[in-house]
């Protein structure tokens, strides 16, 4: 199998390099720790294998988070919930099987699957009655874990796929019964597709299967056959991201080409075969009509690459028959060589060749989408056409998805056998459409457009194309349609991005709700008296006073008039989950506030009453019980940012507490961008944790202080003030929590995760506040990331002096404070290669730095696994205990010792 040299490399030097000073004998003066607890904490730290923290630190990172249970995939006919049932934290068992990397595919080659379904496969199914709460629990096969589980048209069924050691293969759930069975014999190839679909009428299934007839595994040379050859003649510039897994040589390729290889088939699940569809190709992503006559497949196309990961390869999006033969070209993409943020290669929506939005038919009857309209221009062209219009051929493969400004465009038919002249023109628009919906019965379309900055959706009916019927239009909004749990989008106000018309974010009107069609799909959402409901959160601008509330409003559609059918509380988060009928009467509220712990409920939407539906507990009380305070902070320039801090329970009021800073800088172009990040806050929120929640710290005794301070600069020039900005943040935060009597100033302690720990590192070499740092999966070197990070766009090229002033790396010789890093050594985060851990961890060695580099085999940016998380938190208290808490630096002797 395929390895990186640096596994091996890390492996040699073993999962820790420690470098610490020696004890003296005698107590250091002002020193809290005895000569024997000092050497202990030492000795703890230079342990190898994996150990485990204290018992309250070892509760709050195991707490039972997988028992609260959220009602969040309704079955069609909206009567259960199915809940993938969890065990807990994964083991490192489980993550260290067998697994190899292929340009950023993870896969298992045992049992032909992607990693993810062999290290995190559900560990069984249950089934929530969405009226009373009262739950079933569906047989799944023993020595199996569960993946991607789908409800059957008709609710009565579940499919799924049952991950066994070697193989995965798919079993159907009998609602009624609860028994499972395996409606296939053969296995699923799941190392790209990983899903299963139905047919409409329930009685099929479409997958993924290993071919009949495959060739053996590539084997890898036993000798070289040659050197690495890269060559680069475009003569164009591709500045590609920095990515840890790549493939090397010709061997990968074709173990890439022979993973990845499947049969497409159906299933008929009462006489338990399988019928091939085609012949064996490189599957990306299947997607089924509704009838099961034809499918909407992406393939992966050679050449493929060493420098680029699979996202970025060739692609072709085809339409295929029973037969396997390709009726139409959708669209074809060449590979990528520049920075890849697709997620994954070809797709089920979203504009392909032109093709804006395309989607099956509710009712089976080929392809809707969204083009352009070629023939229209300006003023000429008409706001309503009728059904059938004359419109020329489909958007030629490769066109562009989106519209120019204000260029009318049209929502088009695509009829089988798919081919040029086989379209007709449902609807017709003199702007650009953002997206559009039909009924169930197809006969009425919801169209969301968005011309010169206004927002509207409304409706037409097939049969009276020119009459319109609006359901809402506001200035500044993004026009939405949300189905299930998806949130309204709502042009950048999120609580990262932001849009400087604030009237409007305050005045937010929701998303249309839609909801899974009859036969699949994306369909709105209609009672039976004509009315369609809008749904988003309605923020304040006095947010603290005010918190964020849900909402669910009705539209009439005849008349235009809205009813507020929901509103959430004041005093608690109410969160609206799944209507649980078109006419809107009944609901699913989640609620939860800071001492009660979410809980889902049935809510009469008429009447108000409630029904509870879970039964949640709290995972963590001893963490629900720490003191929380929201604190203001002023930089020396008047910029104002917020630190989050919590204390221990019993904290009293005046006692000054040894401090720990966790943080995140994000950048800014001035105050107005950092206060945005700031309105979508809900201060009735429970407070949730997570095995890795650095707030578990007061517990401990520390005052744990979390903040994302700012950088602020021009635009595209940010970073210029990042370290000047980054001084001035931190020295404000230490100030303010030191007026305010919080924290003890001399003993300080600051960390951070991935960009967190970048800017700890750089923290500790400019300024001299902290006794210790903690930093994870970070990079310390940006000339190791030339082409851009985070979100600095330029080069190294361009901006080579604030590379170079942001780089750790270059000024180990100034770090001031006892450092711990932690790496997953298959971190494959785009930026944060290992060796920058391994090469900060050398260089602060050269200089005779206090340091250690702790590696975590298995793990990826961000560990999971139980072992490693007890790990690090053992790690990280004793690492504070000994140089925050007890000033171990002032009891280091001038030479340090190097322990391997």
């Amino acid at each position: 199998m395929p390895t990186r040299s640096l596994l091996a490399r890390a492996g040699r030097l073993a999962a820790i390099l420690f470098l610490v000073a020696q004890p003296v004998v005698a107590q250091h003066a002002g020193v809290a720790g005895s000569p024997d607890k000092i050497t202990a904490l030492r000795e703890t730290l230079a342990k190898e294998g994996y150990i485990e923290p204290t018992a309250d630190i070892a509760k709050l990172i195991t707490a039972p988070r997988h028992l609260v249970v959220a009602l969040t995939t309704p079955s069609p006919d909206r009567k259960w919930f199915l809940r993938e049932q969890s065990e807990g934290l994964p083991s490192v068992q489980t993550y260290g099987k067998q697994h190899i990397y292929l340009g950023g595919l993870q896969v298992d080659p045992k049992a032909n699957r992607t990693r993810i379904m062999t290290a995190r496969g559900a560990a069984g199914l249950q089934l929530i009655d969405s009226r009373t709460g009262n739950v079933v629990t569906l047989e799944t096969p023993k020595g199996a874990t569960v993946s991607a589980p789908v409800w059957s048209p008709d609710s009565k069924k579940v499919a799924y796929i049952a991950n066994f050691d070697a193989a995965s293969f798919v079993f159907v759930a009998d609602i009624a019964t609860g028994k499972s069975v395996q409606v296939a014999k053969q296995a699923l190839l799941a190392t790209l597709v990983t899903t299963v679909d139905w047919t409409a009428d329930g009685k099929s299934i479409v997958a993924v299967f290993l071919p009949e007839k495959r060739d053996p595994m590539p084997k890898k040379p036993e000798i070289a056959t040659g050197p690495q050859v890269r060559l680069w003649t475009e003569g164009t510039k591709a500045p590609e991201r920095n990515y840890w897994s790549l493939m090397s040589e010709p061997y990968e390729f074709a173990l890439f080409e022979w993973l990845t290889r499947g049969q497409l088939g159906v299933i008929d699940i009462a006489k338990k075969t399988v019928a091939p569809i085609g012949v064996p190709v490189l599957f990306s992503s299947v997607n089924p009509s509704p009838d099961g006559k034809y499918f909407r497949v992406s393939t992966i196309q050679k050449p493929f690459s060493y420098v680029v990961q699979y996202t970025a390869f060739g692609t072709r999006d085809a339409v295929w028959d029973a037969e396997g033969r390709m009726l139409a070209e959708i669209s074809k993409r060449a590979i990528r060589f520049a920075g890849d943020t697709t997620g994954g290669p070809g797709g089920r929506g979203g504009a392909a060749g032109g093709k804006k939005g395309l989607a099956w038919m509710p009712q089976g009857d080929g392809f809707y989408y969204i083009a352009q309209d070629s023939a229209a221009r300006g003023d000429s062209a008409r706001a309503g056409g009728a059904a059938g219009a004359p419109a020329g051929g489909p958007p030629a493969a490769g066109g562009r998805g989106g519209a120019a400004a204000g260029r009318p465009e049209k929502v088009v038919q695509w009829l089988p056998p798919f081919g040029e002249k086989d379209i007709k023109v449902l609807y017709q628009h003199t702007t650009p459409i953002v997206s559009a919906v039909f009924t169930d019965d197809a006969q009425t379309l919801f169209v969301a457009t968005n011309n010169a900055g206004t927002g509207e959706i409304f409706a037409v009916k097939l049969a009276e194309p020119t009459k319109r019927m609006t359901v809402v239009r506001q200035r500044g909004w993004t026009p939405a349609f949300a189905g299930g749990g998806r949130a309204a989008a709502f042009g950048g106000g999120g609580p990262r991005g932001g849009t400087d018309d604030t009237t409007a974010f305050y005045n937010n009107p929701g998303a249309m709700v839609t909801k899974r069609g009859a036969v699949g799909g994306e369909v709105a959402l209609v009672s039976a008296a004509g009315e369609v409901f809008l749904k988003g959160t309605q923020y304040a601008r006095d947010y603290l006073a005010n918190a964020p509330k849900d909402f669910l409003d009705k539209v009439e559609l005849a008349s235009g008039k809205k009813t507020r059918v929901f509103e959430g509380a004041k005093d608690a988060a109410e969160t609206l989950g799944a209507l649980l009928d078109d006419d809107g009467a009944f609901a699913v509220v989640t609620r939860e506030s800071p001492t009660a712990v979410p809980n889902a409920y049935l809510k009469d939407l008429k009447t108000g009453a409630v029904t509870p539906l879970t039964k949640n507990v709290d995972p963590a009380p001893d963490f629900t019980a720490l003191q929380r305070k929201r604190v203001i902070v002023t930089r020396a320039d008047g910029i104002k940012f917020v630190v989050r801090l919590t204390l221990p329970a019993n904290y009293q009021a005046g006692t000054r507490l040894p401090g720990m800073f966790w943080f995140y800088p994000y950048e800014y172009t001035d105050q107005a961008g950092y206060d945005r990040t700031l309105r979508t806050e809900n201060v009735n929120r429970f407070p949730a944790s997570g095995p890795r929640t650095i707030e578990f710290l007061a517990t401990q005794g520390y005052a744990v202080a979390n903040f994302d301070p700012p950088i602020i600069g021009d635009a595209g020039r940010m970073n210029d003030n990042y370290v000047s900005d980054l001084r001035m943040n931190l020295y404000a935060v230490i100030d303010e929590l030191d007026r305010q009597g919080f924290i003890d100033r001399q003993k300080l302690g600051l960390g951070g995760h991935s960009y967190g720990a970048f800017s700890t590192l750089n923290a500790m070499v400019n300024t001299p506040y902290f006794k210790a740092g903690i930093a994870g999966d970070g990079m310390y070197n940006r000339t190791l990331t030339p082409t851009g990070f985070q979100s600095e766009r330029r080069d190294l090229w361009s901006g080579q002096k604030t590379y170079l002033d942001m780089s750790p790396m270059l000024n180990a010789d100034k770090l001031q404070g006892a450092l711990l890093m932690y790496h997953s050594l298959e971190d494959q985060n785009v930026g944060t290669d290992p060796v920058s851990s391994i090469r900060m961890m050398q260089a602060l060695r050269a200089n005779g730095k206090t340091a250690s580099l702790f590696m975590y085999p298995y793990e990826d940016h961000g560990p999971v696994t139980k072992e490693t998380l007890l790990d690090q938190w053992a790690r990280w208290t004793t690492w504070l205990d000994l140089y925050v808490k007890n000033d171990g630096m002032a009891l280091a002797k001038k030479k340090p010792a190097v322990q391997p």
